[in-house]
């Protein structure tokens, strides 16, 4: 079905537990070719009057649901005063997914965990309780902070990370009718023993728009992805992070890591450790050394995290100049 406004979208999904929301579908189509889906209904939202990037009156940016990845990254508005934003949508995707996927199709998809995709095997996310086949199986690009014994997925999102760093905050629309904002942290659940719960929001909650403050400090953020071939990859580690110096102390900064956790990991430790610190490379390694200290890595993705490491101190040395 075809839905023309918001409350009716919402509607019809919450009326049907096998209702699904369709944007671009660009991740429910591939899951259910895979059978991992399996909806009975799919309400198309691709048509609501959600599709603008505006300016806010205080100057920050808003961004509708069903904006595309491309119009997203290509926008005037992004490119000067968001930038890791359109660096995190170019690095994300090829261009022919960046013109279909939509905005909160990308906060939303799921994770790319073979075990995930693969409905003949255990796994918690998909079936509760079957297991998570990942701990002792293929697990090198999975989540080292935030795991838990049930679940170590990760969010395979690049947009999310930089909305993240860059303190967007989400739009939705409830079932019951209420709409809210969300800071974008807050959408996720971490993992515990329900990994298939995967957002604080009820089912058959709508995305609707993503709000973005002003921000001196956004526009001199930027987006670092690094990944296994230089080709459309998902990334085995990421950092979107704006800094502010003076004098060489660190006045402001934000950092938000990808591919390290089942959602965009905001350092909030690391940025408290920096603030008002001086803005030298020891400084820069301490800092993410102490959000890396509770990482729990597996067998084989310990690589992870001297590679965080690196690509966040090399970061911020290049943002301050």
């Amino acid at each position: 079905m075809r839905a023309g406004a918001v409350a009716e979208a919402v509607r019809l999904v919450a009326a049907d537990r096998d209702a699904r929301f369709l944007g671009g579908g660009t991740n429910l189509v591939d899951l259910m070719r895979l059978g991992v889906e399996r909806p009975g209904l799919l309400v198309d939202v691709s048509g609501l009057p959600l599709d603008q990037v505006t300016e806010t009156p205080d100057g920050g940016v808003y961004i509708g649901a069903m904006v595309r990845n491309s119009d997203v990254a290509a926008h005037p508005l992004i490119r000067e005063r968001y930038p890791a934003l359109a660096q995190a949508i170019l690095d994300g995707a090829s261009g022919q997914l960046r013109n279909m996927a939509t905005t909160g199709g990308n906060l939303l998809q799921r994770t790319r965990c073979v075990y995930f995709t693969d409905p003949t095997k255990p796994c918690n996310k998909r079936q509760p309780g079957s297991g998570c086949s990942a701990i002792e199986g293929d697990h090198r690009n999975l989540a080292i902070l935030g795991a838990s014994p049930h679940c170590v997925a990760t969010h395979p999102s690049d947009m999310a990370v930089a909305l993240a760093a860059l303190d967007a905050r989400v739009d939705v629309t409830e079932p019951r009718g209420g709409m809210r904002t969300i800071p974008l942290g807050d959408l996720y659940r971490p993992l515990g023993d329900r990994p298939d719960q995967e957002l604080t929001v009820p089912e058959g909650t709508l995305v609707t728009g993503v709000a973005l403050p002003p921000s001196p400090l956004a526009a001199r953020s930027r987006y670092r992805k690094v990944r296994e071939r230089a080709s459309y990859a998902f990334a085995i580690g990421s950092v979107a992070a704006a800094l502010d110096t003076a004098d060489g102390t660190v006045r402001d900064v934000r950092i938000a890591l990808g591919a390290v956790a089942s959602r965009p990991w905001r350092a909030h430790t690391a940025e408290r450790i920096l603030i008002g610190g001086p803005a030298t490379e020891a400084a820069y390694r301490s800092a993410i050394d102490a959000e890396l200290a509770h990482a729990q890595p597996l067998r084989d993705n310990a690589y992870k995290v001297p590679l965080v490491r690196t690509i966040v101190v090399r970061m911020l040395e290049e943002l301050a100049g």
